[in-house]
């Protein structure tokens, strides 16, 4: 019997977990979208939540999820409170799709799905076929777990311990810590409503043991929330509280909830003893579970103010010592096995890098020019944070890479990877080359003229304004500011090289050091043309994944011309 029910038991997981993979591949981007535009006000975000939950088959991924958009802004923390709600609602889709007991399906549903995987040539249809042979394993694992447990219905010491979860408080904590074992409420739900077939569960027990799962699976989004920004933390809490709350205020009625779900689940009043729980119990667990949630969700919607304000004394800011190494805010695990949400956090952390460059080249400039030694130190080692940030990004875009992914995702992410190389180069440039020249610069006591310094100074701008859209591009994945990057090619280059040969004409004057002083302000003029080739490099990503364009334009430009070695 121990065999058959662990082996029906992991059928039942790997079904689930198959099922939701390849509905995260087949919707992830779809998912994306909704939740950044559908969370205007907090009962829209809760459908929004109770949607995506669904499609993901977790609360928890839906929470992190959040998190991401709360930390840019996309999100406020009272209207992600309403998406956290609205999971829970979600999270019950699988506890109604396995009380149908479509178990005579399994079979047909596994063949069908194998069939569509071994055909197909479009990796869309391939995770159709996927998603159906998931769902036909859960029905499987459900029918041999349900064979298995058939010998229990009459061994007295199993039928005694499950007499004892009709007590709210056992059932509860049973539930609980099941759950936290397994770290999935719907598989929990979906076991019980298993045992519930067989008339092993009451209906009592089986509405404590999913009281019991929702508090059990808040566990997933405390451990996902340690090491954290405050942000996910504070929506980890509220997903505890939430779940915590709401067990409290129903844990008193669960008669009275009984009662109402046998009213409103189909009865069989031709069966007697256990015959009848097997088959009415499944339908009203599931129905329980699912009305619990619903109403908890209408009940603390009023609310989100007020868990707003709980969280934040709960978990207040916190602020960033100096000194402390520097982590990514946007690339979650938990969102690896959705690659277009780990994408979307894979660009913010990405963004964040380019923000980091940018404001590195906008302090270049007074640094430089004023020859200030501890500036230019300073920005040396923000080089630092930023080679770690890179190091962590083009590791998470790896993992997620490793993922079945479709088309769209897959060039999304050789597109990331281009940028956040990019904008590595970019920072190695300010911190080897240019900051090299400044300390140079300071060290041979150099004098610019006013002319040369207005002419840098100008060129600086401009290509600042140009890494500034370019990031602007990835943040926005907007193609129209992309094109306003690539089309000051032509007026940044020609004003570099008419700089370099005013500063060659120059050389006949005769000012001490004038040797040193051309060689390095054409190596100035030279590294801020790469700045801008890279910024380029980076319009053009985003121009080639955001509109398709032919990606033969971008093998056909030109790399920039060799530089000349600073004396």
């Amino acid at each position: 019997m121990g065999v058959n029910l662990f082996g029906g038991l992991a059928l039942f997981l790997f079904g689930m977990d198959q099922m939701a993979d390849a509905l995260k591949a087949v919707a992830g981007e779809r998912m994306k979208q909704v939740l950044a535009k559908l969370t205007t006000n907090r009962f829209i975000g809760a459908l929004t939540g109770a949607f995506v939950t669904a499609v993901v088959n977790s609360s928890s991924v839906t929470t992190v999820l959040v998190v991401g958009f709360i930390s840019a802004g996309l999100m406020s923390m009272a209207q992600s409170i309403g998406v956290i709600m609205g999971a829970n609602i979600g999270s019950t889709i699988t506890a109604q799709i396995v009380a149908f007991k479509a178990t005579n399906a399994a079979m047909a549903m596994i063949a069908v799905g194998f069939g569509m995987l071994f055909i197909a040539k479009r990796e869309k249809v391939r995770q159709y076929g996927f998603m159906i042979m998931g769902l036909g394993l859960v029905f499987f694992g459900m029918s041999v777990m349900s064979d298995a447990m058939k010998p229990l219905r009459s061994y007295h010491t199993f039928l005694d311990l499950m007499a004892r979860m009709e007590n709210p408080v056992v059932g509860i904590a049973v539930g609980a810590a099941f759950t936290a074992l397994i770290q999935s409420s719907g598989a929990t739900t979906g076991i019980v409503i298993v045992m519930a077939s067989q008339g092993l569960v009451s209906l009592p027990a089986g509405i404590a043991l999913a009281f019991g799962a929702n508090i059990g699976t808040c566990v997933t989004a405390l451990i996902a929330a340690i090491g954290k920004p405050r942000e996910a933390m504070r929506a980890a809490m509220v997903h505890v509280l939430f779940n915590v709350f709401g067990v409290l205020i129903w844990v008193g009625f669960i008669s009275q909830l009984a009662d109402f779900v046998t009213w409103l689940s189909p009865g069989h009043p031709e069966l007697t003893g256990t015959d009848r729980i097997a088959h009415e119990a499944p339908r009203q667990i599931a129905n329980a579970h699912t009305v619990f949630n619903i109403a908890n969700t209408l009940i603390f919607i009023w609310f989100t103010g007020l868990f707003a304000r709980i969280v934040e004394r709960l978990v207040p800011d916190r602020p960033e010592r100096p000194g402390m190494a520097i982590r990514p805010r946007y690339l979650e695990d938990a969102l690896i096995d959705t690659p277009a949400l780990a994408l979307d956090g894979a660009r913010l952390e990405i963004v964040r890098m380019g923000e980091m460059v940018t404001a590195t080249l906008a302090d270049l400039e007074s640094a430089f020019l004023a020859a200030d030694i501890r500036g230019l130190e300073e920005l040396k080692s923000r080089d630092d944070d930023l080679d770690t940030l890179h190091g962590f990004v083009v590791t998470y875009l790896g993992r997620v890479g490793q993922r079945t992914m479709i088309e769209t995702d897959s060039q999304a992410q050789r597109h990331l990877l281009s940028v956040a190389n990019d904008i590595e180069s970019i920072g190695d440039l300010i911190e080897t080359d240019l900051v090299r020249l400044g300390l140079q610069y300071h060290a041979h006591r150099l004098s610019m003229s006013p002319g040369t310094r207005d002419m840098i100074a100008a060129l600086h701008q401009a290509v600042l304004g140009a890494v500034r859209r370019a990031v602007d591009a990835v943040r926005e994945s907007d193609p129209v500011i992309a094109e306003s990057v690539i089309a000051e090619k032509a007026t940044i280059g020609k004003a570099i090289d008419a700089g370099t040969a005013k500063l060659a004409t120059r050389l006949q004057a005769s000012v001490p050091h004038r040797l040193e002083l051309y060689a390095l302000e054409v190596s100035v003029l030279e590294k801020l043309r790469r700045i801008y080739y890279f910024a380029k490099h980076i319009a053009k990503s985003v121009q080639r994944t955001y509109t398709k364009a032919d990606a033969a334009a971008e093998a056909s430009t030109p790399a920039p011309p060799a530089e000349p070695v600073a004396a």
